[in-house]
């Protein structure tokens, strides 16, 4: 594990402290305290700490390795590890610039080694259910997709989510990449046209008593607080891509789609739901998940997440969430930040 912080923490070592193929035996944080302590709750009896990113990488027992560090190091480590022969699995979004993105898909492709991004949300029962009546062509052909990422007052105080420079954006690059990321799967779409996009600060350089996570300094806050695109794709469907962490709204929604096809269309913002025209009248149904689709376990997603991820490495076969599907994604939120300062859209053809 290099980068023992939060996700780390929340996601990863939890996960896979439940798949017995797996053992923790490398960690690294730039505090060694954290990765000190990351190591006796998760790590083998025989696991190390490391002073560095390249000793740990150096180490040949270790196969796989997870990025959870800043935006900015994600291509520079995930590549390193690559290059020493390591699977990759990176934390989203898969770089800071769509530049680093593609050297990493195209280390991964010269090196043979597996990479992944870490789109979790894909994992959610309702993204799988979803996902699987889209691939049927229940819907018929989705022509437009909504992709909503949005806060009223939910700005991240810690870290360096308000450091444009360490992470390249705020909440369109933090949040918004993952319901842009359900949105493109949903549709297998994967070739943009046209990006128009805006990113406002209108609400950071205010503070807010009210935030989730305490008032931020607006001096710090660096990044954008809300950001909007529509995404034109070559085969004529629209994508609106919404992602706020600080806005005046009350349609709240994170990590969620709404689809409209030919055939029916679909929704997350209300549970799950499907709708459409049959025999002459139009329906709405509400979509029960069982017990084979969902689950108690809070961090249900996450282990399915990291069970798929260590699959496709035990049974070489591709990920769930390919290198060239994240590189994607990253070319158009690249897209949307150049759009709102170019003031015009930016085309992909």
């Amino acid at each position: 594990m290099i980068g023992c912080g939060g996700i780390a923490y929340g996601k990863h070592f939890p996960s896979l402290a439940k798949i017995p193929e797996v053992r923790l035996k490398a960690f690294f944080d730039v505090s060694a305290d954290r990765a000190a302590d990351a190591k006796e709750k998760f790590g083998t009896p025989d696991a190390k700490v490391y002073t560095s990113v390249q000793e740990l990488l150096n180490d040949p027992d270790i196969q796989v390795v997870h990025v959870c560090t800043p935006n900015d190091t994600h291509a520079e480590i995930s590549i390193a590890a690559m290059e020493a022969g390591k699977h990759v699995l990176c934390e989203k979004p898969m770089a800071k610039t769509s530049e680093d993105a593609r050297r990493m898909l195209e280390t991964a492709e010269r090196t043979g080694r597996k990479l992944s991004i870490a789109y979790q949300n894909r994992f959610r029962a309702d993204s799988r259910w979803l996902k699987e009546a889209c691939r049927q062509g229940q819907l018929g052909e989705i022509y437009m997709a909504k992709a909503h990422a949005v806060r009223r007052r939910a700005v991240p105080t810690w870290g360096v989510f308000l450091d444009k420079e360490k992470q390249g954006g705020g909440p369109l690059i933090d949040i918004g990449t993952h319901a842009l990321d359900l949105a493109l799967w949903m549709m297998d779409n994967y070739e943009p046209k046209h990006v128009l996009g805006t990113t406002y600060r209108k609400l950071a350089e205010q503070g807010s008593p009210a935030n989730a996570w305490g008032n931020w300094d607006p001096a710090k806050f660096t990044v954008e607080d809300s950001a909007f695109a529509m995404i034109t794709m070559k085969n004529g469907a629209s994508i609106w891509l919404e992602s706020s962490w600080a806005l005046n709204t009350l349609d709240v929604d994170e990590a969620k789609v709404t689809l409209s096809g030919t055939k029916a269309g679909a929704d997350m913002k209300n549970g799950l739901r499907i709708n459409g025209e049959e025999h002459g009248h139009l329906y709405t149904k509400e979509i029960v998940l069982g017990d084979q689709w969902n689950s108690e376990a809070p961090n249900d997603s996450a282990e399915r997440e990291a069970r798929a991820w260590i699959d496709s490495i035990l049974n070489d076969t591709d990920p769930v969430v390919t290198a060239k599907q994240a590189l994607v994604v990253q070319e158009i939120l690249e897209a949307v930040y150049e759009s709102s300062a170019k003031g015009q859209a930016v085309s992909f053809v």
